[in-house]
């Protein structure tokens, strides 16, 4: 009981730190999905140290020895709390991202997270050297005690934690339970160095001999592939789907509760079955995968079922192969190892040499060579995998010659529908299998959602893509630029509306009409605005207005200014342009108060959500830089959160004035002429609100809907629900 209890505790306190860091560093670094994974991969290269020092730790002899160095090695590990972000390398990079993340996790929490991972492989180890070796009980079932308490900790932070308890009680609670967890270390230390050392000489002459490395390299790729599914998925559910924060935990949670399945002693899910079972989501999500238009439910339930059946298919693989006890750590190491490989390939690299999340899709196919099935192919199963294949042709010939109306619609996806079940019928054969599902998967993408996407580039904070479409309303084409499934803006390409800010941006628009206002004063204009896009506000500039972007992603810097892409910000902006690269919170603070006339904070109605710009404390910072007559303006418009209650509360808090609008567009409006969206101004003044108030346009807010935000409290589960009961008004 003494070993379950203290890897479950472990566990929970790994899992528990992670998405706690990840809420303390995300913001820094714009909330992408980038952020994230680079998280993960640090976490994963930190456990394989930890499981590199378990291993190595398993050659001294002495199991009272291993204890003592252990809880040693945790006091030592102590020296880093209380748990925080260090500032000792200084403000984010918004050049080199990744490097400077993963220097800041490695100061604040490489120390205590390794040597805590080591305690699930070292605690198995000691019960393999005296339980085991006394009765026979089998050490690898902790491993699903350990992805329990993985599992529970990891669901718990976004349920339970992040909404009840502030920044500096999470991290205090944290380091409070690392203190708790070295003494409970420290009994279970006492009580191994008192076993029997009969029992452990016993175990050590039982070791068997070391494995091949052909079976090394199979629990390397095995373990590597779900580690890339988990971030691939990851990245596709929040690029080019939805985004959430929480959805984020989910590939994570599934990805656990994997491990525990595969590793318990009476698995609820037999091997066969997962088979089954994950031939049926691999081609349904191959078919699927480039309609991201579709239902989003039905959507996500096809990835992360693709993805949880195939983890779970490697994992108990993974199982199958474990070797005997006295090669236990050695087997953990070499599995950790192929996490660092799957989650570094989709960290570091694939955003390096892949325009798009291209990742996914392929090691989703290549994870099918993992299945069973080596044998000689049947000859019906040659001829389905030929039917299948013909199939998988016509469908997008039929697609681009005729187009998808209605009736060749219903063709093509009965094509694609034959493919599919023809993939699943030659499912035991892996190599066909296989094929077929990359056939299948190249068909779909040629049919796909037909956007006329012209370019597409990735960066550390994204994949940007620049796309077309007529507009018979502009006399033309409209170019827009997105970030995953988020409009950014666009500009008409005809000269006589390629001036006219458009989208979240016109005139009509709440923006708009601040913009409007506000350049019928006399003097120039010293605005700041958070978040460039296409730079479509800049068309508002007159000669004498000073206009300064704030913006965290140098890509979207490159695109905004160059005439080839957008030209707001070179051909129509009269007034001085420039930009300041980085998180838009801290480089603000930078500027002069009582600097600005008009203030706009856009970052809000992206798929990543920087919280921390919308706190009391931000608020406060806004309204220092404006001008004693100055006007905040605030977007709000967001799909997944109900942003509006925090905003109101936020401003009234802060000290501020401020109204609120929800601007509908007009029923014969072109489209993207102008859009529908949630804006919020604030005022230092009564004064400064007046012209406003007037405007029948504008609303009186109500600030006590919900507790305002702050830098140590944010509420990201309850703003979700509230969208959500927006939209379904049949939740409670």
């Amino acid at each position: 009981m003494l070993f379950a209890v203290t890897t479950f505790a472990s566990a929970g306190l790994v899992f528990m730190v992670q998405p706690m860091v990840a809420k303390l560093v995300l913001p820094l670094l714009g909330g992408s999905s980038s952020v994230w994974n680079t998280s993960i991969a640090f976490f994963q290269t930190a456990l394989l140290v930890g499981y590199g020092y378990a291993h190595f730790l398993q050659r001294v002899k002495s199991v009272r020895t291993q204890a003592l160095v252990h809880v040693a090695a945790l006091l030592i590990a102590a020296l880093a709390l209380p748990l925080r972000v260090t500032g000792a390398l200084g403000e984010p990079s918004s050049e080199y991202p990744s490097l400077w993340l993963l220097g800041v996790l490695a100061v604040s929490i490489g120390a205590p997270f390794a040597v805590l991972s080591a305690t699930a492989p070292l605690v198995q180890a000691w019960h393999a050297r005296t339980i085991h070796a006394e009765t026979g009980a089998e050490p690898y079932a902790l491993y699903a005690a350990s992805n329990l308490g993985s599992l529970l900790a990891l669901l718990a932070y976004p349920a339970l934690v992040e909404p009840l308890a502030t920044v500096k009680g999470q991290t205090s609670g944290w380091s409070a339970g690392y203190v708790a967890f070295v003494m409970l270390m420290a009994t279970l230390a006492l009580f191994v160095s008192r076993a029997r050392v009969a029992a452990v000489q016993g175990a050590i002459a039982s070791a068997t001999p070391a494995p091949s490395w052909r079976q090394r390299a199979i629990w390397v790729g095995l373990a590597a592939i779900p580690s890339s599914l988990m971030l691939g998925v990851t990245t596709h559910i929040t690029t080019d789907v939805a985004s959430a924060p929480f959805l984020w935990v989910i590939p994570l949670a599934l990805y656990l509760a994997t491990f525990i399945i595969a590793f318990s002693d009476k698995p609820i899910i037999s091997a066969e079955t997962t088979l089954l079972l994950q031939a049926a989501a691999v081609v349904a999500c191959a078919a699927m995968l480039p309609f991201k238009a579709a239902n989003f439910p039905l959507q996500l339930f096809v990835h992360l079922a693709a993805f949880f059946l195939t983890a779970l298919m490697c994992h108990q693989a993974l199982v199958a192969r474990r070797p005997d006890p006295a090669q236990l750590t050695e087997f953990y190491l070499w599995m950790s190892f192929g996490g660092v490989v799957g989650g570094a390939f989709n960290a570091f690299l694939a955003p390096v040499i892949l325009s798009n999340v291209w990742e996914y899709p392929l090691v989703l196919a290549l994870a099918c060579l993992a299945r069973p099935g080596l044998g000689p192919v049947e000859r019906w199963r040659w001829l389905t995998l030929i039917i299948g294949v013909i199939a998988a042709v016509i469908a997008p010939l039929i697609a681009v010659k005729m187009g998808m109306s209605k009736e060749y619609k219903a063709i093509v996806f009965a094509l694609m529908a034959v493919t599919t079940v023809c993939a699943f019928l030659i499912r035991r054969r892996m190599i066909v299998f296989f094929g077929l599902v990359v056939v299948l998967s190249l068909s779909a993408a040629a049919i796909g959602d037909r956007v006329d996407v012209r370019q597409s580039w990735r960066s550390f904070f994204g994949v940007l893509r620049q796309s077309e479409m007529p507009s018979p309303g502009m006399e033309g084409q409209l170019r827009m630029l997105s970030h995953g499934t988020t409009l950014h803006g666009a500009q008409a390409q005809n000269p006589k509306y390629m001036c006219r800010p458009l989208v979240y941006y016109a005139p009509e628009t709440p923006i708009g009409q601040v913009f409007t206002h506000e350049t019928k004063r006399p003097s120039g204009l010293r605005v700041g605005a958070v978040g460039l896009g296409t730079g479509a506000v800049a068309a508002y500039t007159r000669r004498g207005d000073h206009l300064t972007f704030f913006e965290i992603d140098p890509l979207v810097i490159r695109l905004a200014t160059d005439p080839k892409h957008f030209s707001y910000t070179t051909i129509c902006a009269r007034g001085k342009i420039d930009y300041v690269v980085g998180d838009a919170r801290l480089t603000l603070a930078k500027q002069p108060d009582q600097a600005f006339d008009i203030l706009l904070i856009d970052a809000f109605s992206s798929d990543a959500v920087p919280a921390h710009l919308l706190t009391v404390e931000a608020m406060k910072g806004y309204l220092t830089k404006l001008k004693p007559d100055g006007v905040l303006i605030l977007h709000l418009s967001n799909r997944n959160l109900e942003l509006r209650g925090p905003a109101m509360a936020v401003a009234e808090a802060a000290g501020g004035f401020a109204l609120i609008q929800r601007h509908q567009t007009a029923k014969d409006s072109p489209p993207l002429w102008e859009s529908a969206e949630d804006a919020l101004i604030v005022t230092r003044s009564l004064q400064a609100l007046a012209p406003y108030e007037a405007d029948k346009r504008w609303s009186q807010t109500d600030p006590t809907a919900v507790r305002p935000w702050t830098d140590d409290y944010t509420n990201l589960p309850g703003a979700m629900y509230a969208e959500m009961k927006a939209k379904w008004a049949w939740l409670p």
